[in-house]
């Protein structure tokens, strides 16, 4: 589990610091010099124990953002509403590796393309997060049956609220896991590589012949991707699309 290992990487790098500061106290002088480079170390042990490279930088910050948080000497009770609203927003992520992405709207706009191309009347969003592809696809084509599975409880609220004109869209609160893929011709997803393994399995399992795997950002390995669409937006998006056999 991800939130093992990176109270293991946390730990592992207060431990370094510790010994270090000790060894050679001239140096490593400053509460802020120490939340640095025990930051440093935090993201450095986080390769070996395997983490997705996006945690670096949340290892890196953590103890730097928890130290100047102690300096405005904010509330206790605002921390507890933080980590509940985070929790909330961020549901899955320690259990399911899968953090909150943003697709741009050069996303939904190739996927347009693509539904129409294939003349497909039906969609699924693994992931949806707070609507952004799901809720404009399901407005511009209103004869496309859309569902966008969400598990955390705010992005799934904020879906809801924006869909709830929208007959032809289903917002599911449940893990994405649990979504039959069999009835649909077309299924998008902007996850994160550590899932795409099983996800290729899933995919592979329950769709059907003939129709289109989207993944946004995170090839599927062992898969030949039909064709792959690089975007201009910000991200430099690219759209790795399978043709189930």
């Amino acid at each position: 589990m991800q939130s093992s290992k990176a109270l293991t990487a946390q730990l592992l790098g207060m431990l370094l610091i510790a010994i270090l500061a000790g060894a050679i106290p001239t140096v490593l002088h400053g509460a802020w010099r120490l939340a640095l480079l025990q930051g440093l170390a935090a993201a450095l042990f986080s390769r070996p124990l395997k983490q997705p490279a996006w945690w670096i930088p949340i290892h890196l910050l953590f103890l730097p953002a928890a130290l100047a948080l102690l300096t405005l000497e904010l509330p206790a009770w605002l921390y507890l509403l933080t980590a509940l609203l985070l929790s909330l927003v961020f549901w899955g992520t320690i259990k399911g590796d899968v953090p909150l992405f943003l697709s741009s709207p050069a996303v939904t706009d190739a996927l347009h393309q693509i539904l129409q191309q294939e003349h497909a009347s039906s969609l699924i969003d693994l992931g949806a997060g707070i609507g952004s592809v799901a809720v404009p696809l399901a407005r511009q084509q209103p004869n496309l049956q859309v569902e966008a599975w969400e598990y955390a409880p705010i992005p799934w609220l904020i879906t809801a609220w924006r869909s709830r004109k929208l007959s032809n869209l289903r917002v599911v609160r449940m893990s994405l896991w649990q979504c039959e893929l069999s009835h649909c011709d077309v299924v998008f997803a902007f996850l994160s590589p550590v899932v795409m393994p099983r996800l290729g399995e899933k995919v592979r399992r329950e769709m059907h012949s003939g129709s289109l795997f989207v993944s946004s950002s995170f090839p599927l390995p062992d898969w030949q991707a039909e064709t792959v669409i690089a975007l201009t937006d910000p991200m430099a998006t690219r759209l790795y699309c399978y043709r189930v056999p």
